[in-house]
């Protein structure tokens, strides 16, 4: 049976990068785990189940998963390994830049599934920040060279004020843009499309929200699971 990790943030997880990848690999059949920086529950971002935000539909497929027995009972990423999984994902959401983004088994798992010779990592929006601070078992960035997609500049400018604090009040610690490109990435958010997903042998990054299905998509092809 195919198999797929999620890395869910503790700090706040955008609903519709985690719920619509997760949502269309359970209906393939695909065995799904999640993990958490401390084994504790995921939190998703108050903003992407704001009905005023995404619209009730979304909220509802969110909560969904949301609320689904995987996502209440996570385990710590400490005791996860890459190797038993054909997929690892990590979805986006400003909390990963606090928590996955800075965890050093997180990377580990993300740097074994892009290594071996079977897995495949999607990375989606804020986790994409996680390529900034993974390397290679050699020592080198592990963006160094890859073409890469992720949360642009452009929208963080419109979300942080002039000190880069969060509307919560929190103070971003860095820009996804500015310090995957500082790892050597070839970066391109592609903003004049509706969506932006871009593959780099087994390393899938998506940009934001709006390419939540095409990222599933990309990966669900990756991994050859059909409709059951």
């Amino acid at each position: 049976m195919t198999s797929v990790l999620f890395v869910v943030s503790e700090e706040g997880y955008w609903g519709e990068e985690c719920a619509t990848p997760f949502r269309e690999l359970s209906e393939r059949g695909v065995d799904i785990d999640v993990a958490t920086p401390s084994g504790n529950e995921p939190v998703v971002d108050d903003r992407s189940v704001d009905p005023d935000e995404v619209g009730e539909e979304t909220v509802d497929a969110v909560m969904e998963v949301h609320e689904d027995d995987r996502m209440i009972h996570p385990k710590p990423v400490a005791t996860a390994d890459a190797d038993p999984y054909d997929a690892v994902v990590f979805p986006g959401g400003h909390g990963t830049e606090w928590d996955v983004n800075q965890d050093r088994h997180a990377r580990a798992l993300l740097r074994d599934a892009v290594a071996g010779d079977d897995g495949v990592a999607l990375v989606v929006c804020h986790a994409v920040g996680i390529l900034a601070f993974t390397r290679t078992e050699d020592g080198e960035f592990l963006v160094d060279g890859r073409d890469v997609t992720g949360f642009p500049n452009e929208w963080e400018e419109g979300i942080v004020d002039e000190h880069d604090n969060m509307p919560d009040g929190r103070k971003l610690p860095y820009w996804v843009e500015d310090e995957v490109k500082a790892a050597g990435a070839n970066w391109d958010a592609e903003l004049d499309a509706d969506e932006s997903v871009t593959t780099d042998g087994d390393l899938i990054t998506a940009r934001g929200p709006g390419s939540s299905h095409a990222a599933a998509t990309t990966l669900i092809e990756r991994l050859g699971v059909t409709d059951d």
